[in-house]
């Protein structure tokens, strides 16, 4: 496990790296070795704090995946990138509980739940015991049913009160290094994803770093009338929106261009 300590006294990007076939924008990438050490450099050159490492899809109508085979996807780009690149902070994107502690005992040093602990009961105690950062993040259910199953009218409450809830079975369970994820576009309306980024600063009520992950997503090309491929101009525009609005992490594709986001904004 990697112990550097990571300050968001300034905002950090979090480089994404999916070891899938069937991601929504990057699937079947970075399946062997050599992509994924070069997608892992370059992350790093370009000036990410975080390398996030994801081998589920959680595109909406994305199939689970079985343990074992998540697995089998992660074991050896972490262990290729630890090797390669042993100062590198490493994120696993996983809601299973056995993923979590498998990938921290290989060299990670951060988990990114989708499901907030909601999915694997045993996440709370697992992250409790292991004492690594963990990004708690809000989704209304699974990704195969989210899009049918969206956030109602009172959409601040009831993220507040998912929040309030997750954070206090985390805290209770030894996890005290916990980020928040709003969760762009699961269980969210296009109308509610913006009314979201708008709405960002009331969740600094918990006092807690914030993540946003709006790289590339359908919120942003369905708007324009465009497709994942044409959307960098507005995840970019997206990206500046949420850091003027206080966000400390930006899970992103486009590495170079988000660090540039947050120079320009440092600089106001």
């Amino acid at each position: 496990m990697n112990h550097r300590i990571l300050s968001f006294y300034r905002p950090v990007v979090m480089g994404i790296l999916n070891v899938t076939e069937d991601s929504f924008f990057d699937g079947g990438k970075y399946v062997n070795d050599a992509a994924v050490l070069h997608r892992a450099e370059q992350i790093l050159k370009e000036g990410a704090g975080i390398i996030d490492i994801g081998a589920v899809s959680t595109r909406p109508g994305a199939a689970e995946v079985p343990l074992q085979e998540e697995w089998l996807r992660l074991q050896r780009p972490l262990q290729l990138i630890t090797k390669e690149f042993p100062e590198a902070i490493i994120s696993i994107d996983t809601w299973r509980s056995e993923i979590a502690e498998r990938s921290v005992n290989a060299g990670a040093s951060i988990i990114n739940d989708i499901s907030g602990g909601t999915f694997d009961e045993r996440m709370a105690e697992v992250i409790g015991r292991l004492h690594v950062p963990y990004v708690l993040m809000h989704t209304t259910t699974t990704p195969d049913k989210m899009q049918q199953q969206t956030l109602g009218e009172n959409i601040l409450a009831e993220m507040m009160q998912f929040f309030g809830y997750q954070i206090d079975k985390f805290i209770k369970a030894g996890c005290h290094d916990i980020i928040l994820d709003p969760g762009f576009g699961f269980g969210k309306t296009l109308e509610q994803n913006y009314f979201l980024l708008k709405n960002l600063p009331s969740f600094q009520i918990f006092n807690l770093p914030i993540l946003v992950g709006i790289s590339r997503k359908s919120m942003i090309y369905k708007l324009l009338e465009t497709d994942p491929d044409r959307a960098l101009n507005g995840t970019t525009v997206v990206n500046t929106i949420a850091l003027l609005k206080g966000a400390s992490i930006l899970r992103v594709h486009d590495v170079r261009e988000a660090v540039e986001c947050v120079k320009i904004v440092d600089m106001l």
